[in-house]
């Protein structure tokens, strides 16, 4: 029993796969935080589809799959924010414009002049056969640049999660703050595309942050234990995924599926309001670091 569980670690495509499985729930757990504290889970889903239009651009024109994916995540992200700020359509209206063209652009594009990257099943659904050296280490700077940001902002995207308007008056920038969190979403869901998919990384980055806070009412303690939770289900995800013989994506999340049902059950269900509302302002003062 125990030579079969141990049997994959011998083969080094698994073992890069599970390191960025692990590496990717840590990454999506802590950015999830902010997330689903700001009542943004609806973005993740949609930036990872905005991705997946610069992920067909890239492979057509031959560029670095990081860089054209990267920028092109951002461009979406900066709009999306932008249509938002001018206030004459809401955030899901602009999301929904603006990601579902640029994932249907990326589709029609792959289908016209064909793939010449990672795999369309594979940049759906994941792949832990796709995952390359390179992978690792951009996944690997990724996640130093990311908690080096939110170690450097702490205070700041604290108070601009909770009230950014009273934020704003007081000398926080919440704008660059909001930009850069966006370009940390970005580069994490990018990051993580190879071994989660495009279809699941949304609910990578939403589940562990939420069990968290079903746990717990204080900010630094929801950001250290989301991270935890979300390496947790990337490993165990990745080992069952070889196992079973399932898409690495879909058991990465399935696992979180089955965490979250068992807190779910443990705390009760009215543990589970924390997490309801969109505006986090009247935690402010619970919600502490």
């Amino acid at each position: 029993m125990i030579a079969a569980l141990l049997d994959p670690f011998h083969y080094v495509f698994f073992v890069k796969g599970l390191t960025v499985a692990t590496l990717a729930g840590g990454l999506c757990g802590l950015i999830g935080v902010f997330v689903i504290l700001r009542g943004m889970s609806y973005i993740g889903h949609g930036l990872s589809h905005a991705i997946f239009g610069g992920f067909a651009a890239s492979s057509i024109v031959s560029i670095n799959y990081y860089l054209g994916a990267g920028l092109w995540g951002l461009a979406s992200a900066l709009a999306i924010s932008r249509v938002t700020r001018g206030r004459r359509i809401g955030a899901d209206a602009a999301i929904g414009v603006i990601t579902t063209a640029s994932f249907a652009l990326g589709v029609a594009l792959l289908t016209i002049f064909g793939n010449k990257g990672p795999s369309f099943d594979a940049a759906l659904f994941g792949s832990i056969i796709g995952v390359t050296a390179a992978d690792v280490w951009a996944l690997v700077g990724i996640t130093a640049f990311t908690v080096a940001v939110v170690f450097a902002n702490y205070r700041g995207l604290l108070f601009a999660t909770f009230d950014p308007d009273v934020a704003d008056v007081s000398g926080v920038r919440v704008a660059r703050l909001d930009a850069l969190l966006m370009l940390v979403l970005s580069l994490s869901i990018l990051a993580t595309l190879t071994i989660i998919g495009v279809t699941l990384v949304a609910a990578t980055l939403v589940i562990p942050a939420v069990v968290a806070r079903m746990l717990t009412n204080r900010f630094s303690r929801m950001l250290w234990l989301s991270t935890a939770l979300g390496a947790v289900c990337g490993f165990v995800g990745m080992n069952l995924s070889y196992h079973l013989d399932v898409p690495s994506g879909t058991m990465i999340v399935l696992t979180g599926a089955t965490l979250f049902a068992v807190v779910l059950m443990t705390t009760g269900g009215r543990r589970l309001q924390r997490t309801a509302r969109l505006d986090p302002r009247p935690e402010a003062v619970t919600v502490a670091g």
